[in-house]
């Protein structure tokens, strides 16, 4: 698309959000915004209603918003902004692996947030999606972001895979050699690693029996190509190019309130999570108990409203960035 084209584009998208937004009630609102590497596609729920606007930035690499379905029910307070990271769900998918690496998905952010006209809102980030919209806020400044919420967060690549060690060494004796055995062989396609990951997923990715319909579809939808070249083969083994990333030195640079929020049994692991919290001059950790990963769809009504104190509070207190 030529640049003028996409100029063209985006403020066409720009005009038709804006009106999306300030409309009451009815139906999600849906569409694309043209992004320079191909179109992306959002939902929007709750539009018209008061609330600073919050917009949800999904996992993977390579997921969809389908898995993260519970955050709709925040929509009866304020707008609720869900996209496809190019890719995956129902954005385009272009095959060229340059265009997989977090610099371009940061930028892509930031052209969904400007095309659909949220000047002030709050971000909610979910693992991967955690270490997205963390780099946004650090790169493209923080001016407009109310509160930043980080849930079940990836921020540090090499703390992430020290964990997922931790906790591997937790699974019975033979889960851990089929791992360590095809890791060796390179050989992740084996049954043993299959079941290993199996195994690993129910205790620390949902623990839920079975799994809810939306999460499975999620699953089911999952763009290989960009999971596999930027994190790798499962969520214990990691070999792309996320593996050197690290944002927990520059925690301290975010101004704004943080809530970070984790399960007991996350991958995402309370302890580093808690450490993380503490290296944010305005952190703050929720834990729910029982739940892994998946929290917002193990424990909603608990994760939801957590979410939901925190941005009342933020909403109440009109604190201006330092």
């Amino acid at each position: 698309m030529k640049p003028g084209a996409w100029l063209m584009t985006a403020l066409i998208a720009f005009a038709l959000a804006g009106q999306a937004l300030a409309a009451g009630g009815g139906k999600p609102v849906e569409g694309f915004v043209d992004t320079r590497d191909g179109r992306v596609f959002y939902r929007i729920h709750g539009q018209g209603k008061p609330g600073l606007p919050l917009l949800v930035v999904h996992g993977g690499p390579g997921a969809n918003m389908q898995y993260l379905r519970p955050l709709a029910a925040l929509a009866d307070q304020r707008p609720v902004i869900f996209y496809d990271q190019l890719g995956g769900g129902d954005s385009d998918r272009p095959d060229d692996p340059a265009l997989w690496n977090t610099a371009r998905f940061v930028d892509e952010l930031d052209q969904v947030r400007r095309a659909l006209g949220l000047r002030r809102l709050f971000i909610v980030g979910q693992s991967w999606g955690a270490m997205l919209a963390t780099q946004y806020v650090l790169s493209h400044g923080q001016e407009g972001v109310a509160g930043l919420i980080l849930s079940g967060p990836l921020l540090s690549a090499p703390r992430w895979i020290a964990d997922q060690r931790l906790l591997l060494a937790q699974t019975p004796p033979a889960i851990r050699q089929a791992v360590e055995k095809a890791e060796a062989a390179q050989s992740y396609d084996s049954p043993e690693y299959q079941r290993a990951m199996d195994v690993y997923y129910r205790r620390h990715l949902c623990r839920l029996d079975p799994w809810p319909d939306f999460l499975q579809e999620s699953f089911a939808r999952l763009a290989l190509p960009v999971y596999l070249a930027m994190w790798g083969p499962s969520e214990f083994t990691c070999l792309g190019s996320l593996k050197e990333q690290d944002l927990s030195p520059r925690l301290g640079e975010l101004l704004m309130p943080v809530l970070y929020v984790c399960g007991r049994f996350d991958e995402a692991r309370p302890e580093t999570v808690g450490w993380f919290a503490a290296q944010t001059p305005q952190g703050r950790l929720v834990v729910i108990e029982g739940a892994s990963h998946s929290h917002h769809a193990e424990r909603p009504e608990q994760f939801n409203q957590a979410l939901r104190d925190f941005m009342a509070e933020v909403e109440a207190s009109h604190r201006p960035l330092k």
